[in-house]
């Protein structure tokens, strides 16, 4: 860095319905500082919740102690149908946002250039910038959480689709008869290799009078990806089968996106591939070649993301250094 000239920072969010990611990157696009904020966004309004950010992104400030007047833009990654070029959010599922414009707000709190996407999309374009996909022109991004999101890079640049609705990958339909999913559909691939598809399926082995050490922690919600993790270590069943039914339609999944857009890459990341992302890749891998045409699946690669929780962090960065609104 030339003498005189001043770092420049970067402040990048990930928003969730619970918490608050974030983290300040330096201009050799390091992790300077981060921290996480529990949110509570059940019956809040959307006004609370945009204090939440505010108050998170003063905390990165005070707390890492680098001047404000050094930070380029901020940028964040949310759940959603979210309008990128605007900063609008026209729904999210877990906030209580509906066509709710947050770029305003933070650009006059905070007098800088503010960028916002959907999670799973900021997600795989980190990935695709600075994680496992790098160098690639087209990828396909699954992201195994509570939910499951999408994600795809084409012809090197992110595609949102029509008015930024595309790549709902974890609503593409499997089984017409199959499990009621959130969006309304029956059999998306949501429905069954969601944390929320796996829980649901471990209610119902359980209301069968099967035993299983994951009972507690599906009771009211939906499981935590460690105890999962330590269910699996211990060989119960039920979780066993919970696992083999979720990565059998990721693999029908994966192989109708591969015969669809011819890939370069399959990345899978979220929650679930952080903590157990070795075993559901080779479950995948079992199966996938029965779902792919063999001349497409020949020049496909399948990966777990290389970035964990900070793939949407890293998203929110090349949004910043692409410099406009997408």
């Amino acid at each position: 860095m030339a003498k005189g000239k001043s770092e420049k920072y970067s402040i990048c969010l990930d928003i969730g319905g619970t918490k608050i990611l974030g983290a300040i990157f330096d201009s050799k696009k390091e992790i300077v500082f981060r921290l996480k904020k529990k949110t509570k966004s059940g019956g809040d309004s959307s006004k609370n919740i945009e204090e939440v950010i505010i108050s998170v992104v003063d905390e990165l400030i005070t707390k890492s102690k680098i001047d404000f007047k050094d930070v380029k833009a901020i940028a964040a990654g949310a759940p959603g149908v979210i309008d990128q070029q605007n900063g609008i959010v026209l729904f999210s599922p877990n906030l209580p946002w509906r066509d709710y414009d947050i770029r305003t707000p933070l650009e006059d709190r905070f007098g800088v250039p503010f960028f916002i996407g959907n999670d799973v999309n900021v997600g795989v374009l980190g990935e695709h910038r600075y994680g496992v996909a790098q160098g690639l022109d087209h990828v396909v991004g699954l992201f195994v959480g509570t939910g499951m999101g999408g994600g795809l890079i084409l012809d090197g640049k992110l595609y949102t689709g029509h008015l930024f609705k595309g790549a709902e990958f974890g609503h593409m339909i499997l089984n017409d008869e199959g499990p009621r999913c959130n969006c309304g559909q029956r059999g998306c691939l949501e429905a069954f290799s969601s944390k929320q598809g796996m829980s649901d399926y471990i209610r119902q082995q359980v209301m069968r009078g099967r035993t299983t050490s994951m009972e507690q922690a599906v009771k009211d919600g939906v499981f935590k990806s460690k105890i999962l993790k330590n269910s699996l270590a211990e060989g119960d069943a039920v979780a066993i089968e919970a696992v083999d039914r979720a990565c059998h339609y990721l693999a029908v999944a994966s192989g109708n996106l591969v015969n669809t857009f011819s890939p370069q890459m399959v990345v899978y990341g979220g929650g679930v591939i952080e903590a157990v992302g070795d075993l559901f890749l080779e479950k995948i891998l079992k199966e996938v070649d029965h779902y792919c045409m063999p001349s497409i699946r020949s020049t496909v690669e399948f990966r777990k993301a290389a970035l964990g929780d900070y793939s949407i962090l890293y998203g929110a960065l090349a949004m910043i250094e692409d410099g406009k609104k997408k």
